[in-house]
């Protein structure tokens, strides 16, 4: 290995360490991720973390894999450009745009892979308006709990009901969630009865 550096200039020699360093670590990193390891807990520095407009992880720039992108890339293009004819500036120039495109890129690749990502929590403000079905009896007058099929974000659910109306509902009528009463009950009425 020594014999290899000992041709170059110290230029030359720094793109070559950076380059195998950052991919050591880059290699390091993918094998991680791929067994379930997360290195970027809190990488993330003040100013740079875009909130996305859902509430999710935002555009986050400066990460720990996307610095350690950037010096990869750096370092590859820096060993690349100095097999050309090329002045020292040039080279640095062209290794720091390759390395910020790289981490524009990776930053891009997962804020939108976060994107993708469909929260499933059950947010039962969106229940308010559906029409859903009597599963469980309930009571006249909220006497007795019973459970509503209803459609909520797109699947259907059985969630306990309550009803102001002075007759029982028996399962099968079609009601129309009016109220949230609490955390996961609903208030209900009837739209149309069994015959």
């Amino acid at each position: 290995m020594q014999e290899f550096f000992d041709g170059m200039s110290t230029f030359e020699q720094t793109y070559w360490i950076i380059a195998l360093i950052g991919s050591a670590i880059f290699i390091v990193i993918l094998i991680m991720t791929f067994l379930g390891g997360d290195m970027d807990s809190d990488m993330v520095a003040d100013g740079t973390d875009f909130e996305a407009d859902d509430g999710g992880v935002g555009f986050q720039f400066f990460t720990f894999k996307n610095l350690i992108a950037f010096f990869t890339i750096f370092g590859w293009t820096g060993v690349v450009c100095t097999g050309y004819d090329l002045s020292d500036g040039v080279i640095l120039t062209i290794s720091v745009i390759a390395g910020l495109l790289m981490m524009v890129a990776t930053s891009s690749l997962f804020y939108f892979m976060n994107r993708l990502t469909e929260d499933g929590t059950l947010k039962i403000k969106n229940a308010i308006g559906t029409v859903g079905e009597v599963y469980l009896p309930i009571g006249a007058n909220r006497s007795k709990t019973g459970k509503i099929q209803v459609s909520v974000q797109g699947s259907l659910r059985e969630l306990e009901a309550l009803t102001d109306e002075n007759i029982d509902l028996a399962t099968g009528t079609v009601v129309k969630v009016i109220e949230i009463v609490s955390a996961e009950l609903l208030l209900v009425e009837t739209l149309s009865k069994n015959k």
